[in-house]
């Protein structure tokens, strides 16, 4: 086994053995007590956000040991650490009184001078995807030139948009159980396999997928905002270390217009009418309770 595929092993490892370490200490001495961490799902069940800080922990833990280099290791730090603090902010801050909901509510709101815990959360991941793609970007070509500094501005912006794009598109995609770990899974398996920096922290994600999936589609647990939002910075993150500026440029066109979509359209709506993605999407999951026949 080479040292590479070695190290993205254990980053795996590591990612899925401390996401369940903390998740374990978490359910025994929760922040605030548990009841600040629950929250009502889908079927108007009691449900937990304590898997979101415990997967964020897991993908900093597999960050860190299966980077190979020193920028990557920051970079992915930085992606995870934003959206995970800034997600939790809203997780456990957000008024459930104000109307202001979706990215255009909150941007909305913040130009009206209302700043929002989702606003809030806009701007850090914001900042830190930026302050993560130019930790990642290179000032230097292989050949050992120096960039032009419009060229690396260029791609400092369009890498720091791909991160902070994901992050919240993530994000869109847990409103039913397993959605967004299956998701992440389908991106995060050929980056594991690919060449390229990236490689370990989408080994990371497979780990915490496989840390957190059994008890997110048993309705116990929810990734939260800290959680998806963690979970997609660190895959933007991988994206950014590991593929060329073509790809990075498709992938960003790809998640804009998906989240552009889902202000116009419920993915839930176009998941149950695609017997595809409904069987996918439905895999492992609790049956949808029949509705009942009070007539009778």
């Amino acid at each position: 086994m080479t040292v590479g595929l070695l190290r993205r092993a254990l980053a795996g490892l590591a990612a899925g053995t401390v996401t369940s370490v903390v998740r374990g200490v978490l359910d025994g001495q929760a922040p605030g007590g548990q009841a600040r961490w629950v929250r009502t799902n889908h079927r108007g069940e009691p449900i937990s956000l304590l898997e979101g800080p415990a997967v964020a922990a897991g993908l900093l833990a597999g960050g860190l040991v299966g980077a190979p280099s020193t920028r990557g290791a920051v970079a992915l730090t930085v992606a995870t650490a934003s959206g995970a603090s800034f997600g939790l902010v809203d997780d456990l801050g957000e008024d459930t009184a104000s109307r202001r909901k979706g990215l255009r509510g909150h941007l909305g709101a913040l130009a009206h001078g209302e700043l929002t815990t989702g606003g809030l959360k806009v701007l850090g991941i914001g900042a830190g995807a930026l302050v993560t793609a130019a930790v990642a970007t290179p000032t230097h070509r292989a050949d050992g030139t120096r960039r032009s500094a419009v060229g690396w501005l260029a791609d400092v912006a369009a890498s720091g948009a791909l991160v902070a794009s994901s992050a919240n598109l993530l994000n869109l995609l847990d409103l039913r159980p397993g959605r967004a770990l299956k998701a992440a899974t389908l991106v995060a398996a050929p980056l594991s396999l690919a060449p390229g920096d990236g490689a370990g922290a989408a080994t990371s994600v497979l780990g915490v997928v496989g840390a957190a999936m059994d008890q997110d589609l048993a309705e116990a647990d929810m990734l939260g905002d800290g959680g998806a939002n963690a979970l997609g910075a660190t895959l933007g993150t991988a994206v950014v270390l590991s593929a060329p500026r073509p790809v990075r440029l498709a992938v960003l066109a790809v998640v804009v217009g998906l989240t552009v979509a889902s202000e116009k359209v419920s993915f839930t709506h176009v998941i149950e009418r695609t017997p595809v993605l409904r069987e996918i999407d439905a895999w492992g999951r609790r049956p949808v309770d029949p509705p009942v026949d009070r007539s009778a």
